[in-house]
């Protein structure tokens, strides 16, 4: 069978056989339709999006990219291990149902309207993925490489949006009178951008209005773009190029996936496609393309997947580890890298002044930074997709550690003078930022379990005990709550190193006790 033929078939079998039942969300129409109690299920002949989704990821492995790489391991047994060369280098065979980042990733991006970063050298099949995703979207593949934005030297900002109409330029009065014949591109739910960082900075910054705010403007003429999926392309990690990208550019970035190198073992693969004049592009099997409605459907599937508590507050230490700075300021709240960073000054300097603690140990010194709430939303965005994409119905420690060298690649920024990277083995994570990702987060993981904040948490207790209200509280119990907060204060205090988790403590229980005074002050006055 020829590659024309194989690729539009589309498996019978589920692709993940063990999948549970998700539990449907209750809709009052359905009642209305099918009445209390239905004879049938409208949707039990109905393939679900989650399986159509895993049923595209497959087909793309299967047919369209060769990417003979699963990167994204999950194990239901302990896996089989070997030791490899001088180095140790170990080679592990997952034990259970495994990705590819990049077919996987961008794929989450379509469904979750993501910004995907693919960064690579040339050749490596970055446009190839991303027009992919365009066609899975339901566009013709003519309409999507047309679309490409290609990024190069003299991209003007018109280039990139539209033109005004000529003779509205020459007779207008205001311009309000002026019209614009916007680019095609502009309205199109996947967006690609080939080269990102061979624009221009004065077009990089209106390409920046359409990918953060949705809009693009001209001549004071506002084009409103829909919720899009968004694909970049870039040569190398650092996003350098013709013109440095902007660091609000690359804020707005939700992912960075890397094109890994092609296996010259399967140029026997590539040979056959040659032969035969196969293009995957053109042969997407109409089973696996997804409409609008889909799309969206699937989207608000995700936003229903659970966030475990439990993994949730793993995720708060992770992320606590990073912004505290305690040379950077006096006032507690200004203890922070980004003070410093506001400051313009070396950040080398603050660093010499750091005391007391053991920086091999300290996650927090191996970045010049902390993260934002976009960062933190986005972790929690796409474990979502991925629990989502793996037929389950809440988020695991597993996905969530998946996603998240992805999500920080370019999001947290490493110093690389930091004593940890001085220690044996370590110096390959200055290089390897996926890697490093996965070792910051298992090594916040194994504090986490030292220090048993998953029984012994008294600043999670005191929060949760605040967050059934005041509604009703004597002036008795705040006080009780506030002497409470200050008890636990006095007992961090006594601790010689601060750390970031803690410093994210103090400043919780400092909220909370500002709460608490203002309700004690209004109760007082209101008996």
């Amino acid at each position: 069978m020829n590659l024309k033929s194989s690729s539009q078939k589309i498996s019978a079998s589920p692709t993940n056989p063990t999948k549970k039942e998700k539990s449907q969300k209750f809709d009052i129409q359905n009642l209305l339709e099918e009445g209390p109690l239905p004879i049938h299920s409208k949707d039990s002949s109905k393939q679900s999006l989650d399986e159509k989704l895993r049923q595209a990821y497959f087909w793309i492995t299967n047919h369209a990219i060769i990417n003979p790489f699963y990167d994204i391991e999950y194990h239901s047994t302990s896996p089989t291990q070997f030791t490899i060369g001088d180095l140790k280098t170990k080679l592990i065979l997952p034990s259970s149902q495994s990705y590819s980042s990049f077919v996987l990733l961008p794929l989450l991006s379509l469904v979750v309207r993501g910004k995907c970063l693919l960064v690579g050298g040339p050749g490596r099949g970055k446009t190839a993925s991303a027009i992919l995703m365009g066609v899975l979207a339901g566009y013709p593949l003519k309409e999507i490489r047309r679309a490409i934005q290609h990024g190069q030297p003299q991209m003007t900002i018109t280039d990139l949006l539209g033109n005004p109409l000529p003779s509205d330029l020459m007779n207008a009065k205001s311009m309000e009178e002026i019209k614009i014949s916007w680019r095609k591109w502009l309205g199109m739910r996947v967006k690609i951008i080939d080269e990102y960082n061979r624009i221009p900075t004065r077009t990089q910054s209106a390409l920046l209005t359409v990918l953060g705010d949705n809009y693009a403007e001209l001549y004071d003429q506002i084009f409103e773009c829909p919720e899009a999926a968004w694909y970049l392309t870039a040569n190398d990690d650092a996003g350098g190029g013709t013109y440095q990208v902007i660091e609000a550019l690359k804020d707005r970035i939700d992912v960075v996936v890397k094109a890994l190198h092609f296996n010259t073992r399967f140029i026997k693969d590539l040979l056959q496609r040659v032969e035969e004049n196969f293009h995957p592009e053109a042969s997407v099997p109409k089973e696996i393309i997804f409409s609008e409605s889909e799309i969206e459907t699937i989207h608000q599937e995700i936003l229903q997947i659970q966030f475990p508590a439990p993994l949730r507050r793993r995720m708060e230490f992770f992320a606590s580890q990073f912004e505290f700075f305690e040379s950077a300021g006096e006032q507690i709240e200004y203890k922070t890298k980004d003070t410093v960073k506001l400051s313009a000054l070396d950040f080398s300097l603050f660093e010499s002044q750091e005391q007391g603690k053991d920086h091999k140990k300290d996650l927090g010194s191996q970045t010049k930074n902390g993260l934002s709430v976009r960062a933190i939303f986005t972790c929690l965005h796409y474990a979502k997709a991925l629990a989502y994409f793996r037929g389950n119905t809440e988020v695991s420690l597993e996905d969530l550690n998946h996603v998240l060298p992805f999500v920080l690649h370019d999001k947290l920024v490493q110093n690389s003078d930091s004593p940890f990277f001085e220690e044996p083995g370590n110096s390959v994570y200055r290089s390897d930022r996926v890697s490093w990702l996965r070792k910051l987060f298992s090594l916040s993981c194994a504090e986490y379990d030292r220090l048993d904040l998953d029984k012994q948490d008294t600043v999670s207790e005191l929060s949760e005990q605040f967050e059934l209200g005041l509604e009703g509280l004597s002036l008795n119990e705040t006080k009780e709550r506030l002497v409470k907060i200050e008890k636990e204060i006095e007992k961090i205090s006594k601790q010689r190193k601060i750390y970031g988790h803690i410093f994210d403590d103090l400043l919780k229980l400092k909220y909370l006790h500002q709460r608490y005074t203002n309700y004690y002050h209004w109760k007082a006055e209101n008996p």
